[in-house]
């Protein structure tokens, strides 16, 4: 077994896990991540694999059906099936985030009526924040759900849903200015809805349409999607928690457990791109040696595998932070920021080290070399990875004058 982004203090389930997990994308996903990737097919096979593995409930409570383990576990997951196809791990990020959400915040009723279908796979889920125009600006969304009754009647565009057409539950962040008086701050008057829909694309609920998939560089095979409400009418009870005005803080505690996974997929993609620079580099031959022979070969290894494995332990560091229970905004920014550069980075120089047949799609790195950009602005831009980290940087450094 390689060396490279090992995990201390791991139990004996855990391991066991990870190895299960590790045979599954050494066996079931590498040999056939390229070429479904280039046809942008959706790995479905792979899933119904993952599926029977138990994934989908991994970090879902047992009194649900799930398997009750941590988020490391999660996250070192991610990282072995992000080793394998990037996509894969997209596919079940979303569906955590949601699954996160009902466990800590959902109505016992809500718990009870989608936990047990989505450990089991039947449910699968995505969420929601992003508009065509505001970005990063969060505040800035105008997707607007209005009471009538015993329903809000929801409408607006929203953007960037991983698992768009696939998933049957969507958490969806919208404005409700019910019971909060004009002037209030934005973040104070948003809510999360849960939105049950058939998968599939065009009208999926009456309200409520899927347009298709985004074409997209890289991160393909996964489906990302537009969604429009129309008129769409949910019932009460489908607010996330059983009260309006929570969903801002809803989401971002979800979006702490998505910028565990987005460090995490970066490191798994920097682990196989650094994999597939240090055998390349010792089959290649120039001057008569292999170039990893060659001074320069080596110093460019040395500095991949030393950003693949500090990556990788601000990851773990981040996943045991909010494990605790304890606030984890700073390390999981920090943990989120560092290995989606340092992926970019181990990816370039594994492309070189490749020279002219890393521009060649027969090799594998071609295809990373067009994920990797994806993680540079997934869960946050790394502007928006550094307000957050300055901002808790001068909380717990505040000058005592």
């Amino acid at each position: 077994m390689a060396r490279l982004a090992q995990t201390a203090g791991l139990t004996d389930i855990q391991q066991e896990i990870l190895s299960t997990v590790r045979d599954f994308v050494d066996k079931e996903i590498i040999p056939v991540a390229t070429e479904l990737e280039h046809r942008d097919e959706y790995p479905q096979q792979i899933v119904d694999g993952l599926r029977e593995l138990g994934l989908f409930g991994l970090m879902i409570p047992e009194e649900y059906g799930g398997l009750g383990e941590s988020l490391l576990t999660y996250a070192l997951c991610v990282e072995e099936i992000a080793r394998g196809w990037m996509s894969v791990s997209g596919i079940i990020n979303t569906h955590f985030i949601v699954a996160y959400m009902l466990k800590q915040h959902g109505t016992q009723e809500q718990k009870d009526h989608f936990l047990p279908r989505m450990a089991a796979g039947d449910i699968r889920g995505a969420f929601s924040m992003s508009e065509p125009a505001l970005g990063s600006d969060v505040s800035a969304i105008a997707s607007k759900a209005v009471r009538d009754g015993e329903e809000y009647v929801l409408n607006g565009q929203k953007m960037w849903l991983t698992n768009g057409g696939t998933s049957s539950l969507v958490a969806v962040l919208v404005r409700s200015d019910e019971g909060h008086p004009e002037g209030t701050a934005p973040h104070k008057s948003m809510t999360t809805f849960l939105i049950e829909k058939e998968p599939g694309f065009g009208e999926v609920r009456p309200g409520l349409t899927i347009p298709g998939k985004i074409d997209k560089m890289g991160y393909k095979g996964v489906d990302t999607t537009e969604m429009i409400m129309d008129g769409l009418r949910l019932p009460a009870d489908r607010v996330l928690g059983g009260a309006t005005g929570r969903g801002f803080y809803q989401m971002m505690d979800g979006v702490e457990v998505g910028r565990v996974n987005v460090a995490a997929r970066g490191c798994g993609v920097a682990q196989r791109a650094f994999e597939l620079g240090v055998s390349y580099a010792q089959q290649r031959h120039t001057f008569g040696k292999p170039i990893a022979q060659h001074q320069a070969i080596q110093f460019k290894l040395a500095e991949m595998a030393t950003k693949v494995e500090a990556a990788h332990a601000m990851m773990v560091n981040a996943a045991r932070k909010k494990d605790s229970g304890e606030r984890n905004d700073l390390e999981a920014g920090m943990a989120k920021y560092l290995a989606s550069e340092y992926c970019k980075e181990v990816v370039e120089d594994a492309f070189r080290i490749h020279g002219g047949y890393g521009f060649s799609k027969e090799y594998e790195i071609e295809r990373l070399y067009r994920e990797a950009p994806m993680l540079l602005i997934g869960e946050g831009t790394a502007e928006i990875q550094k307000m957050i980290i300055g901002r808790r940087l001068l909380e717990e450094y505040r000058f005592q004058g």
